[in-house]
């Protein structure tokens, strides 16, 4: 049974203005609509690495709890960068863009995304990591890629999919999806078992 009749009956909802995220839940051959709201991205400074993402998510999560109806199921997600015992956020602008690639350049970080899936009944959080080795970049390269393509979109200010992730990274160690912001496989598996 596909899980498009799995999930029959119910409204999936993606609180998510991420075009990749939208894209991949679309790919798993699902219908649903797409619910936007403002949430804080702010975190205890208590936490670190699954801790940031998970909370992020789950705070997503419940900013809609209030207006979940019974069929409905709601998925939200947040992914970091995890780089030397601190997180990398989305870019303020260029400038702090070149600091992020630069200060990755060369060395390897974590990318972590975490998924929370709810209905009225229950709530199911996870995440899943994933480690990058990126490549010594030169500057012309750094500002090549910032001039060229949109970072400032995104957690530590690369695309894993973009130019910079096809010329500068090396190597991956877990899910490719995950580092594009969702851990595509499991909120598959989360969702048949819903």
């Amino acid at each position: 049974m596909s899980l498009a009749s799995k999930l029959k009956g119910k409204n999936l909802i993606v609180a998510s203005g991420s075009p990749r995220r939208q894209q991949f839940i679309k790919d798993l051959g699902l219908d649903f609509e797409i619910r936007l709201k403002s949430v804080s991205e702010d975190f205890p400074s208590s936490l670190s690495a699954v801790e940031i993402a998970e909370y992020l998510a789950k705070t997503k999560a419940q900013a809609f709890i209030s207006e979940l109806k019974s069929e409905d199921i709601l998925i939200t997600g947040d992914t970091i960068v995890w780089h030397e015992n601190k997180v990398l956020n989305k870019p303020k602008d260029s400038n702090e863009a070149f600091k992020m690639l630069k200060s990755l350049s060369g060395k390897s970080h974590q990318v972590i995304s975490a998924a929370c899936i709810t209905s009225l009944e229950k709530s199911f959080l996870f995440h899943d990591v994933t480690k990058v080795y990126f490549n010594v970049l030169e500057d012309e390269e750094i500002n090549y890629y910032i001039n060229n393509f949109p970072p400032l979109d995104k957690a530590g200010a690369y695309g894993i999919q973009d130019w910079i992730g096809k010329i500068g990274i090396e190597k991956i160690e877990g899910s490719f999806y995950n580092v594009m912001g969702m851990p595509v496989a499991k909120v598959y598996n989360a969702l048949k078992e819903f």
